[in-house]
């Protein structure tokens, strides 16, 4: 049964819903973003959240000692890493750290998916993250692209962009790790509870 991220939490509200509905993880956004929030939101929201659902802290080309910090402080749960991070950085920040490694990997076509299999077989990251690419950005484009391309993958894996309410049984189907989403579940810009306990219940039926 794939697991549900929803990702981008910024507000003590977003913390509410997502206690309210149980995913099994949440993202903060700890790079340049439209929902990037600082150290100390992180650590406030984390208290608030529910011990079972798991935070995760999303990265983008940080330091070392940064995501170290967020790590020993418990202010997150999982890291991702969402940039251009080396296969050594990698393996020095699992060394670094006790929790788990997502690193993200953003898909344009099957071109560029075949250049990227020696990384993906190579990496030692607990597991991938596969989302969308567009130019200029790391993450967060709403939009998403031809998941029938990771049939090459044979390591566990999220399911990122573009999915929602209307796409989040075909996603299903390729039987991810983990689906994750954001402004799927949000309403001008803003986590939406209806919509989030609509994905979630939409998501249960079909893993039931």
């Amino acid at each position: 049964m794939s697991k549900i991220k929803i990702c981008g939490l910024k507000s003590e509200n977003d913390v509410k819903i997502v206690n309210k509905y149980g995913p099994d993880y949440v993202g903060f956004i700890l790079a340049p973003s439209k929902r990037q929030v600082n150290y100390e939101v992180a650590k406030k929201l984390k208290a608030l959240l529910n011990p079972s659902i798991l935070a995760v802290g999303v990265f983008v080309n940080e330091s070392l000692e940064v995501i170290g910090q967020y790590a020993e402080d418990k202010v997150i749960d999982v890291v991702q890493l969402h940039g251009d991070e080396s296969l050594e950085m990698i393996k020095e920040l699992k060394q670094q750290v006790s929790i788990p490694v997502i690193k993200a990997m953003r898909i344009k076509d099957e071109k560029q998916l075949k250049h990227l299999l020696s990384f993906i077989q190579e990496v030692t990251a607990d597991y991938l993250l596969f989302d969308t690419y567009q130019e200029g950005l790391y993450g967060g484009s709403g939009k998403s692209f031809d998941w029938k391309l990771l049939e090459v993958v044979k390591r566990s894996y999220f399911l990122a962009g573009g999915i929602g309410l209307h796409n989040i049984e075909e996603a299903c189907k390729w039987k991810p790790f983990a689906i994750d989403v954001s402004s799927g579940v949000e309403t001008n810009g803003v986590k939406d509870a209806i919509k989030v306990s609509e994905l979630i219940q939409k998501y249960r039926a079909y893993e039931a």
